[in-house]
């Protein structure tokens, strides 16, 4: 009997006294190889449980089994605040951070689908030309020698990197980073090649040359032996060989400036040479197959039929229908990484782990759902079951009742957001939480409903001939002043057409994901203009200058200039963040924190979430600002929350916050559900209302029932998904769709709407 319960022990992770963030103290026990997702508000504290207690210290144990040597280039991973953590195994986060942003990876590398390919062209293809690497653009021996393997030949317009009307001394070169005093343009004032004070245009061809062109060498600097290269060779080297998307906002703008890219001409973009070419199956190539959708790929490689390599087909057959079957057939092997959405990202690193052999593994999924359309969730669902079935323990953070409906187990967080959640509000099966009177247990089948009565068009926005990307001469009608939801499964076309044609006209702002420019200083009280309000009325109250409320000014602590935080650069090691020890984090001087606004400092008003604040602050500017932050679900984020910490659906609603001011206007939304746990999506459903009834378009790319049910006019494209997609396969009423439409849409929404 001891032995048994010994074991029952072991078949659950015991968390104890969780105080990560917002969590108050958190035990409880998740059991192992089964699915346990994690519902709940937005900040309600699922992410600091299973993120960053569970998986952050999985990670820290497995790093300190590493010698001190190997952990030196590791980051310091401190320890998460939990009394207890027993039964931990090894955690893969499988998040949806953007991949490597290396121009070199491809879906086919990160998958291992290419590795495969090409030891399937090593061994079957004619003429034989030598081993696996001899089809690899990241080796020498198969990569085009033209452009190394890229793909692509970039030109460099040298008038957008220098002024030649100036002298190295007076500023000529253009390139962010290399300013007349930096240290890039005092060895090449030093080099001896040229004359620093002389303007370019005088050079002689020579100099030019050297200048732009020559080589890595060696020159004197003073008593110092440097390297030396041209500054076009220099540029390459810098910002050609990285992934456009992981440049710096300045750097992306001046690479866009200064370079055009084209298409390799000796390798056709293929990044092969010609003997990697030259070798074929059934008269395709590996770039063929490589350039081919996923889809037909699978189809291709079945059509194989060889004895010897059986086993290798069975394994790349598998890895393509996963891919396949998770949604992403359209994609094709030579997609560069970067390229992807977050969800995508997320998929790809997915099937990569469905061909491990690893077992009794924790699995980390966060919102694998993300840009997933209700047919792509079944299949989603069906590999986390799978993954699950292997013998491994799946987390998942998660809102969509399709994917919370298989769990084996669910863990319930909240109440509310911030310090109205972080305790455990439920655990047990689906039909216990369904019967829970918890905010998530009600929600679980509510249904949003069909409008009785759409909102009629007050004029079109006109799209004719789209072709962008898999688009087949689309065109449609957007109907102005009313809510339009443009669906369709992953893949059909919808940012193609959206982001295609949209941006730039007239009267349209797009509120989209992405990053916000801005350093770890910029926080949403930064972003939204609310710190000058806040730094008034401070002023005002203490008879001082509003320059010493701000973290970025004369206030600033001077130990961490005013970050809070104090970054210690490594040099060959990740660098390490530590809270200052002068200010404790607070960011400002002893002096500015002995001034108070009705009896709290900046740094406790920062600390406040926006809904506490909007209390704090009952009218005024400052109160306006709030509200706005209120109306699109953040009221739990703090003012002072680093924006870098945000995920990509808090990003896009606090772009609309800022944008809700102007009437007229033509609103274009990217799955603002994103995060958004099933409560909040009947909030975000009264604000996009409010926003047509103030006289404003709202036009949403959407994946959500609810959104479409709600919508007063669907475009739905598709078919399928690459080029089985790609045409408007409906516009009309939702009430129409459903009614006698016979698109997946369509049976998804009826399957919704019951």
């Amino acid at each position: 009997m001891d032995q048994r319960h010994e074991a029952d022990r072991h078949d659950v992770i015991e968390v104890r006294g969780a105080r990560e963030n917002n969590l108050t103290g958190v035990s409880l026990d998740i059991p192992k190889r089964r699915l346990t997702v994690f519902t709940g508000v937005s900040g309600s504290g699922k992410s600091s449980l299973v993120f960053g207690t569970i998986a952050a210290e999985s990670q820290r144990l497995i790093n300190e089994t590493y010698s001190t040597f190997v952990q030196s280039f590791m980051p310091s991973l401190g320890r998460p605040e939990v009394d207890a953590l027993r039964n931990l195994s090894t955690a893969i986060v499988v998040d949806q951070e953007r991949m490597g942003a290396n121009a070199r990876s491809t879906v086919g590398t990160a998958t291992d689908a290419h590795t495969m390919l090409r030891i399937l062209f090593s061994r079957l293809g004619t003429p034989h030309v030598g081993t696996s690497g001899a089809f690899s653009f990241n080796l020498a021996e198969g990569m085009c020698p033209d452009c190394e393997g890229l793909g692509r030949a970039s030109q460099i317009d040298v008038d957008e990197l220098v002024d030649r009307e100036l002298s190295l001394s007076e500023g000529a070169i253009k390139v962010p980073g290399f300013t007349a005093d930096s240290w890039y343009v005092q060895i090449y004032a030093q080099s001896g090649f040229v004359d620093p004070d002389a303007k370019l245009k005088d050079y002689t061809p020579q100099q030019w040359d050297d200048f732009l062109y020559k080589a890595g060498t060696k020159v004197k600097v003073g008593k110092s032996n440097l390297g030396y290269e041209g500054l076009v060779v220099k540029v390459q080297r810098l910002y050609l060989g990285k992934d456009r998307e992981s440049l710096q906002p300045h750097i992306r703008a001046f690479v866009d400036r200064a370079v055009t890219f084209t298409e390799c001409r000796a390798c056709g973009g293929s990044r092969l040479n010609q003997a990697a070419l030259s070798a074929k199956i059934d008269g395709r190539n590996i770039a063929d197959c490589a350039s081919m959708q996923i889809s037909d790929l699978a189809g291709f490689v079945r059509g194989i039929d060889d004895e010897s390599v059986r086993p290798l087909l069975a394994t790349l057959t598998g890895t393509l229908d996963s891919l396949v079957e998770i949604g992403l057939g359209y994609l094709s092997l030579d997609r560069t990484s970067g390229s992807l959405s977050g969800g995508e990202a997320q998929r790809v690193k997915m099937v990569r782990h469905l061909g491990s052999s690893l077992t009794d593994v924790t699995y980390v999924f966060d919102e694998p759902t993300v840009g997933l359309h209700p047919h792509d969730i079944e299949r989603m669902n069906a590999l986390l079951l799978r993954l699950r079935d292997k013998g491994n323990t799946v987390l998942v953070v998660e809102h969509k009742p399709e994917t919370i409906a298989i769990a084996d187990h669910v863990v319930d967080l909240g109440p509310g957001a911030g310090t109205a959640g972080g305790r455990i509000c439920y655990t047990g099966d689906v039909a216990g939480l369904r019967a829970s009177d918890t905010l998530t247990g009600r929600h679980l089948d509510h249904r949003a409903r069909l409008r009785a009565e759409p909102r009629p068009a007050a004029g079109h926005i006109s799209i004719t001939g789209a072709t962008r990307h898999n688009l087949k001469d689309v065109s449609v009608d957007i109907p102005l002043g009313v809510l339009t939801v443009v669906t369709g499964v992953a893949g059909s076309g919808k940012s193609s057409l959206v982001h295609g044609s949209l941006p730039g006209r007239d009267g349209v702002v797009v509120v989209d994901q992405s990053a916000i420019k801005g350093s770890r200083r910029s926080n949403p009280a930064t972003y939204t203009g609310l710190l000058d309000p806040i730094r008034t009325a401070f002023a005002k109250a203490n008879k001082v200058k509003p320059a010493l409320f701000s973290a970025n000014s004369e206030g600033a602590c001077p130990n961490c200039k005013g970050l809070g935080l104090v970054y210690t650069d490594l040099a060959m090691m990740a660098g390490v963040a530590s809270v200052c020890e002068e200010c404790e984090g607070r960011r400002f001087t002893p002096e500015v924190l002995t001034y108070t606004l009705r009896g709290k400092n900046i740094a406790e008003v920062l600390a406040m979430p926006v809904a506490e604040a909007l209390e704090f602050f009952p009218s005024g500017n400052a109160h306006r600002i709030l509200a706005r932050l209120a109306d699109v679900g953040l009221g739990y984020l703090s003012l002072g929350q680093p924006l870098s910490t945000l995920s990509g659906g808090e990003r896009q609603r606090l772009k609309l916050a800022i944008q809700m001011a102007d009437k007229g206007t033509v609103y274009v939304l990217d799955e603002p559900t994103t995060g958004l746990h099933l409560a909040d999506v009947d909030k975000l459903l009264a604000l996009l209302d409010r926003l047509v009834d103030d006289g404003n378009t709202v036009i949403v790319i959407e994946h959500h029932q609810a959104v479409m049910a709600h919508a007063d006019w669907i475009i739905d494209l598709g078919p399928g998904a690459g080029h089985d997609g790609g045409r408007v396969v409906f516009t009309g009423t939702p009430a129409a769709l459903v009614a006698d439409a016979g698109t997946l849409t369509a049976r998804h929404l009826r399957a919704y709407l019951g």
